[in-house]
């Protein structure tokens, strides 16, 4: 499947560099970088060309947590009007042990998906994907569970217990920390990424046939600046033990080389999340199977709560 030109979110540093670079050896005509700052995101793309001896890279102002830059962004990428074969949805962060709400009122380690919603969709709306384009967004094992120091929430169980069984209130409250969410910056990750989950899920059942789209978790690799503002149990405690276990953590590069490999996926598994092994954090990734992540209810819930916080929505495919 030939592939022309790609969109890295995040792409200053950590694996959104390294996707970008290795990109470039991938026949790649074109590769749009992100990051909050022009400035940044313009030295960025020029580091990234001198290392890969390549002049291919697109500087693109975008903050995630900002509408208006999200706005702004698409209305450059419909001036270079090029169909994007490849959109990894990359940036994100891991939350600090202080709650931090965006102006919109979401959690920060939740708000990454609210951006990358309405640049998904903005891009579909505007014909900006090609008929075959593959859409990665960044997923984590947590999600799947059996995680030490991580816990999801259980949303039917959340649901009936304060939201008279309403799954959607009970995403949007996770989204926005709200009330009878107590913060926990691990389980707040981990409640991120399985609705990431849920959203690729829904998203799947609405995107024209022959585009496709994955959650797939990178796995551990902790040279990254995504856990600047981890809690220290995880920083001081969790990663240096991974650190000393032989196959349980991995570069960026080769951690990046997973978004690759899901780039070729058919659109037969689309809509599904891709992670290690149960009990690994690195080595091959395959689909996972367990119930609560292919939870229909959940997924549309997900959706719909993701749809209430960013006032965007996509109508589902007719079959």
């Amino acid at each position: 499947m030939g592939r022309s030109i790609a969109l890295v979110t995040g792409a200053t540093s950590g694996l959104g560099h390294a996707t970008a670079r290795l990109l470039a050896a991938e026949s790649y005509r074109q590769v749009i970088v992100t990051g909050r700052s022009f400035a940044r995101i313009k030295e960025t793309a020029a580091q990234l060309a001198a290392e890969t001896k390549t002049q291919i890279f697109t500087p693109l102002e975008l903050e995630l947590d900002e509408p208006s830059s999200v706005h702004s962004a698409l209305a450059e990428l419909v001036r270079l009007g090029r169909p994007i074969d490849f959109l990894l949805l990359n940036a994100g962060m891991v939350p600090g042990k202080a709650r931090v709400l965006t102006a919109a009122g979401v959690e920060a380690s939740q708000a990454p998906l609210i951006g990358h919603h309405q640049l998904a969709v903005g891009l579909l709306r505007a014909n900006l994907l090609s008929p075959n384009a593959r859409i990665v967004i960044s997923g984590a094992e947590p999600a799947r569970g059996g995680v030490p120091l991580f816990s999801y929430t259980d949303v039917p169980a959340f649901a009936a217990k304060y939201h008279q069984g309403d799954r959607t209130a009970a995403v949007e409250a996770l989204l926005r920390n709200g009330p009878n969410v107590k913060y926990v910056p691990n389980n707040a990750y981990a409640d991120a990424k399985l609705i990431i989950a849920w959203w690729v899920g829904a998203l799947a059942r609405r995107l024209p046939s022959g585009m496709a789209v994955y959650a797939v978790s990178p796995g551990a690799a902790t040279d990254t600046k995504a856990v600047r503002n981890a809690g220290p149990a995880l920083k001081y405690l969790f990663i240096p033990i991974v650190n000393l276990i032989p196959g349980m953590n991995q570069t960026p590069e080769t951690a990046a080389r997973r978004y690759l490999q899901a780039s070729q996926f058919g659109a037969d598994v689309s809509g599904q999340f891709f992670a290690s092994a149960q009990g690994k954090f690195t080595g091959p990734i395959e689909a996972q199977r367990h119930p609560h992540l292919h939870d229909r209810a959940s997924q549309e819930a997900a959706w719909q709560a993701v749809v209430k916080v960013s006032g965007i929505d996509l109508l589902a495919q007719q079959p």
